[in-house]
């Protein structure tokens, strides 16, 4: 059996904390599109995890790496449905969890493109009882993590559903959720695209180039429209996952779509 192995540096205490948070939960939860975690050792100068091997990567690396062949349009569709899925799996535990760190290197696809939740080390149980959110300190990845949860440390199941929103554009746009080297006014992949999102006709702007507008018009729109709630800034006014999926199960489309090409003016 072919395995991935991750191997927790020796002096990092904050390191460890993830390494128990990822045997915790993942020795605990099985779904489809959760990475299977198949082993670990624990022995004081060998901290490892063996997980199952994800043979294409993440889909970091599809979407953004040089030379690399662009995911087409219904591989993109599939993978938000088999993000959504896992999200709803650990929004829909009697104890929620909250992934905490979603994001496109911790999105992890096998070979067929199927895509699966990795790196549990952020992860944390939701509130319990009558709380609507859980306090805590302020970790994850800027240009992903909600506003709230960055202003006041308040962490929810909300706080996943505004990183869907910005993994939804990424899917969408082939744009990185911060990227430097595009200038100030473009650098946040959310400000940039949000007055698009509004427009049916305007959103196409936002569409990666390199599908070449191999995609069906009317699933773009609805994505975008989806990202848009998810982005809202009140976590109140975000849809549920129970909301997000039926949505994105109805785009499924068969695997070999050739979709007419879309010239969109700018």
């Amino acid at each position: 059996m072919v395995v991935a192995i991750k191997k927790l540096k020796r002096e990092s205490f904050q390191g460890h904390k993830e390494w128990l948070a990822e045997v915790t939960y993942l020795s605990q939860l099985r779904h489809d599109n959760l990475v299977k975690l198949i082993g670990y050792c624990s022995e004081p100068d060998n901290k490892l995890l063996v997980y199952e091997y994800m043979q294409k990567g993440s889909l970091e690396n599809h979407l953004f790496k040089r030379g690399v062949q662009p995911i087409p349009w219904s591989t993109r569709v599939s993978i938000a449905i088999n993000i959504a899925r896992g999200l709803l799996f650990l929004h829909s535990l009697e104890t929620q969890v909250i992934f905490r760190d979603l994001k496109a290197s911790n999105i992890l696809l096998d070979s067929d493109f199927n895509a699966k939740l990795s790196d549990f080390g952020l992860a944390r149980n939701g509130p319990t009882g009558d709380k609507s959110h859980v306090s805590t300190r302020v970790v994850g990845t800027h240009g992903y993590a909600a506003p709230e949860y960055i202003a006041t440390g308040h962490l929810s199941v909300k706080s996943d559903i505004y990183s869907l929103g910005v993994v939804l554009l990424e899917l969408l746009s082939g744009r990185r959720a911060v990227d430097e080297d595009r200038g100030s006014t473009e650098e946040a992949l959310v400000d940039w695209a949000k007055p698009f999102l509004n427009d049916k006709r305007k959103m196409l702007r936002i569409m990666d180039t390199r599908l070449e507008g191999r995609y069906l018009k009317k699933e773009a729109q609805t994505i975008a429209a989806l990202a848009l709630q998810c982005l809202r800034v009140d976590p109140k006014n975000r849809p549920n996952m129970t909301d997000i999926l039926p949505v994105l199960e109805q785009l499924r489309a068969p695997k070999d779509m050739t979709a007419p090409r879309i010239h969109s003016k700018a």
